[in-house]
């Protein structure tokens, strides 16, 4: 994987990069990386990623 962000494309290294894994099979593996907590709220709203999405919470 190159060192571009996965959202806009700049040196995610110039900034404060984050870096996103997904496990697959067992094993863990990079699906993006992020110049920064912005480029990632970004690429997640224009993906509709979390459309679906929903962690199950026991409030009882």
């Amino acid at each position: 994987m190159s060192d571009d962000c996965t959202y806009c494309g700049s040196d995610v290294h110039a900034h404060d990069p984050v870096f996103v894994d997904e496990e697959r099979g067992g094993e863990r593996t990079t699906v993006g990386q992020f110049c920064n907590y912005a480029c990632l709220a970004r690429y997640i709203e224009e993906s509709e990623l979390e459309t679906g999405a929903c962690c199950q919470l026991d409030l009882s």
